[in-house]
């Protein structure tokens, strides 16, 4: 398990050139400066997306609902690798293809005193492996098949974190996400 102390963030300007690498628990407070974040929705053979509690530990929304798992990339890591090492860590799943479907997302949001301000790219991945849940990390997690969730989203969007609620309506309309979606979860 690593030390949160010892996360770091990629702090950017808005073309998303970087300006130097901060602490990731000092950088986000109530004034959180531009960096690059990732957030990835990882689909099982069955059409179905995991969803993440996140931890009670968390200082940004804890206990709420979220995508399958976000995070930060380091210094000169592409979003992929990120992706792949974060749903590692967090999920224990080893064994996924990943895909980048939007790298210019952009959202600032602030909450008790929080705020989130990223460049953060929005990745799939599909999977058949199973989760095995970093405490630490995360609360709990669900396989939900991706209707029943989008229903879920418009019905009690409180339950779910901000981003993830951004992200979904870019999703539902990227082509690329839908034909990735239905050429490869039945196929998994």
């Amino acid at each position: 398990m690593s030390n949160l102390n010892q996360e770091h963030v990629v702090l950017v300007d808005k073309n998303n050139k970087v300006l130097r690498v901060s602490p990731k628990l000092e950088t986000h407070n109530h004034n959180t400066p531009l960096h690059r974040g990732f957030s990835l929705f990882l689909f099982n053979k069955k059409g179905e997306t995991l969803l993440q509690q996140r931890s009670d530990k968390k200082k940004t929304w804890p206990l709420v609902w979220s995508n399958s798992c976000c995070g930060h990339p380091r210094l000169n890591e592409s979003n992929v690798d990120a992706a792949k090492r974060r749903l590692q860590f967090e999920l224990g799943i080893t064994h996924a293809d990943i895909f980048e479907i939007t790298s210019d997302f952009r959202y600032k949001i602030e909450l008790d005193g929080i705020m989130e301000n990223e460049i953060c790219p929005v990745l799939i991945g599909f999977t058949n492996q199973e989760h095995r849940i970093n405490k630490d990390e995360v609360e709990a997690v669900k396989w939900t098949p991706w209707l029943s969730f989008l229903t879920d989203l418009n019905n009690n969007p409180s339950k779910y974190s901000p981003w993830c609620i951004l992200e979904v309506d870019l999703l539902k309309k990227n082509k690329n996400f839908l034909s990735l979606y239905y050429n490869r979860a039945s196929r998994l």
